[in-house]
């Protein structure tokens, strides 16, 4: 499935922006998803992001050491991505970007396709590994974000729907 899918379409190594195809040809093919840093309370942005993707019909496995054993979401979490009993096709770093490096690792060592750094997360060193061992790697984006824009649905949040705005609206005068 992943041979040629999940090749790069732009250059290595540039990790500014990523044509939408490429985003697309990611969240298209890719089944099965080790969220790192996985958050059991329901006000974080991992769990949002966990229960969106769920609904689009992913499987997200949880991984956070400190809840391992426990269930997010009806999913059983996992210490590390080695301890995760299945193939995953996508691991989606929920840490800073020092954390970052090492989960890059462990994606590499269990044959993950894609590594995806969440939104402020950036590891250059980290990328560069992960695409010489064959891995897409994503970096400074949501995966819920992109799935979002790229189906219409980003008005369901509020975004360029005209209901939300940063611009004043003028109170009736009273009379």
């Amino acid at each position: 499935m992943f041979a040629n899918a999940m090749k790069p379409s732009f250059e290595k190594g540039n990790h500014e922006t990523y044509p939408d195809a490429l985003i697309r040809r990611i969240l298209r093919e890719v089944k099965v998803i080790a969220m790192v840093g996985a958050s059991p309370d329901w006000n974080r942005p991992s769990y949002f992001a966990m229960k969106y993707l769920q609904s689009k019909g992913y499987r997200v496995i949880p991984v956070n050491p400190k809840v391992a054993g426990d269930e997010i979401l009806g999913e059983t979490v996992y210490a590390s991505l080695a301890d995760i009993p299945e193939k995953i096709d996508m691991v989606d770093v929920f840490r800073n970007s020092a954390a970052a490096g090492p989960i890059t690792d462990e994606a590499i060592a269990i044959g993950a396709k894609v590594v995806w750094m969440q939104l402020g997360v950036r590891n250059d060193e980290a990328a560069e590994r992960a695409e010489a061992a064959g891995l897409t790697v994503i970096m400074n984006r949501c995966p819920k974000i992109e799935y979002g824009r790229l189906n219409g649905e980003l008005g369901w949040h509020g975004f360029n729907s005209g209901v939300i705005s940063s611009k004043r609206r003028k109170l009736p005068e009273k009379k």
